[in-house]
C-alpha cells in the first residue's frame, strides 16, 4: 500500500513538493497516523494551520451541522452565518471591518488592492504609481504578484514578468522603512516575525517604530498573520507583543480550524469603503460551511486559553531546546509556539527532519538549515519532552 499510494502521487501529481516519506491517514490532537497504524507527534501543524489540533471535535461538529444545511451559495445573497463570524473575528481582533477570502495569499491580494485603491481615494497618489514597501525575506504566498516581491530566487525563477509597484527593504530595521517612504507609498506590509523566511524574530520595539513612522507618514502598516495569528506566538496576534496596533491585518490557517481553508483582511471602515459592489470577490469566500467553521475556530481559541497555553508551553520548549548543548544548534528562535532551530550547514535540516521521522517526530525544515518545531497549541510538556529527546538522539547521532 505504501508503494502504490507514493507511486500513485508522484505519477499523476505536480512535482511541486517534496514531501517526507510517510503516508498519513488520520489525526486527533496533536497526533496522527500513518497507513500501518504507527503514531508521530506533529510538530509542524501545517504551517499553524492546525492550531486547534487535529479534528477538534467541536470544530468538526460545527463542520457537520453546516454541512447539513447550507454549504455554498455565494455572495449574491445574505446567509445566516457570515455576520456572526465576521462580527467575532472583528471584536476579538478590535478592527471595524473584514472581507472574507479562502487562502492566505488570497487575502494578501485583497490587502494589495485595498492599499492602492485607498491611496488613490485619500491620498492622491496619481494613477497607477501607487507603491507598496515589503521585506526581504519576506513570505506572503505564492500568486505572481506576490512571488513578485520576494527575494527567494526560486519562487520567482521563470515566473516573470512581475507586477511593477513594490519596493523591498531589509526586515528589523525601521530606519531602512522611513528612508523608503515617498509620497506615493500606499503601505507597508510585514509580517511580526518571518515564518517561511526561517522563524525570524525582528529586533524589539521594530514594530512600534514601523507604526509611528507609517502614521507620521500616511502610510497603511499591514501586518500580515497568516501564520504568527490566532495565539501561536503567545498572544492573539503577534503584533501585540509591542504597544501597537497596525492599520489592517491579514489572517488566515488557524482561522478555518484545520479544516478548511478561511481568510480575512481586516481594518477600519475608511480603509474597507474603497470596495463596492463588483470591485472584488469570491465564490467561496465567506461560504456559509466557512463561516460556521471559522466562527467555531474562534470559539475553541478563546474557551480553551489556547493563546495563554502557547505563551506557557512556548517558554517551556525553548527552555528546553536551549538546554541541548550540541555544537550543531546555532540558535534557537521564535515566540510562543513558533519556534526555529537553526543548524549547522554540516548537517542537513531535512536530513535531521529524516530521522526525527523514524523517532515518531513530524516536521519540515526551511531554507535547509532551521528545522521548524511549531506544534498543536493543546500540547502538552510531555509532548514537548518527547521531541525534544528525539532531537537530541538526532543529533548526537551524526
Amino acid at each position: 500500500m505504501t508503494n502504490s499510494s507514493m507511486e500513485r502521487e508522484r505519477l499523476y501529481s505536480a512535482h511541486n513538493y517534496e514531501p517526507i516519506p510517510v503516508i498519513l491517514t488520520r489525526g486527533e490532537g496533536v497526533y496522527v497516523w500513518d497507513e500501518n497504524g504507527k503514531r508521530y507527534l506533529d510538530m509542524m501543524s501545517a504551517y499553524s494551520a492546525v492550531s486547534h489540533g487535529h479534528c477538534h471535535p467541536k470544530i468538526v461538529q460545527a463542520l457537520q451541522d453546516q454541512a447539513r444545511q447550507l454549504n455554498v451559495v455565494s455572495r449574491a445573497f445574505y446567509t445566516d452565518k457570515l455576520g456572526l463570524f465576521l462580527e467575532r473575528a472583528c471584536e476579538l481582533a478590535q478592527f471595524d471591518q473584514a472581507l472574507p477570502m479562502n487562502t492566505g495569499a488570497e487575502a494578501v491580494e485583497t490587502a494589495i488592492k485595498a492599499a492602492r485603491k485607498w491611496a488613490y481615494t485619500f491620498k492622491e497618489v496619481p494613477k497607477d504609481q501607487a507603491e507598496i514597501i515589503v521585506c526581504a525575506g519576506n513570505f506572503h504566498g505564492r500568486t505572481t504578484t506576490i512571488v513578485g516581491m520576494s527575494t527567494e530566487p526560486q519562487y520567482r525563477a521563470g515566473f516573470g514578468p512581475f507586477s511593477p509597484g513594490f519596493k523591498i527593504i531589509p526586515y528589523g530595521d525601521a530606519a531602512a522603512l522611513e528612508r523608503a517612504i515617498t509620497p506615493h507609498t500606499a503601505a507597508f506590509l510585514v509580517e511580526p516575525i518571518q515564518g517561511e523566511g526561517g522563524i525570524v524574530v525582528p529586533p524589539p520595539g521594530y514594530l512600534k517604530a514601523c507604526a509611528a513612522l507609517c502614521q507620521q507618514h500616511h502610510v497603511l502598516m499591514i501586518c500580515d498573520e497568516v501564520q504568527t495569528g490566532l495565539g501561536r506566538t503567545g498572544k492573539l496576534f503577534a503584533y501585540q507583543h509591542e504597544e501597537m496596533k497596525p492599520d489592517a491585518l491579514i489572517l488566515g490557517k488557524a482561522l478555518g480550524g484545520g479544516i478548511l481553508p478561511v481568510s480575512l483582511f481586516l481594518t477600519r471602515k475608511e480603509v474597507m469603503a474603497v470596495f463596492t459592489p463588483g470591485d472584488h470577490g469570491s465564490t467561496f469566500g465567506g461560504n456559509p460551511l466557512a463561516a460556521a467553521v471559522g466562527y467555531a475556530a474562534l470559539n475553541v481559541l478563546m474557551e480553551e486559553n489556547l493563546t495563554e497555553r502557547a505563551a506557557k508551553l512556548g517558554t517551556y520548549f525553548h527552555d528546553r531546546l536551549k538546554s541541548l548543548s550540541s555544537p550543531l544548534i546555532k540558535e534557537v528562535r521564535g515566540k510562543g509556539l513558533l519556534i526555529g532551530v537553526e543548524v549547522d550547514k554540516s548537517y542537513p535540516a531535512r536530513e535531521i527532519c529524516l530521522k526525527l521521522l523514524q523517532h515518531g517526530i513530524l516536521t519540515k525544515d526551511t531554507h535547509g538549515t532551521v528545522i521548524r518545531f511549531a506544534p498543536p497549541l493543546v500540547v502538552t510538556e510531555e509532548h514537548i519532552d518527547k521531541a525534544v529527546e528525539a532531537l537530541k538522539q538526532v543529533l548526537m547521532d551524526k
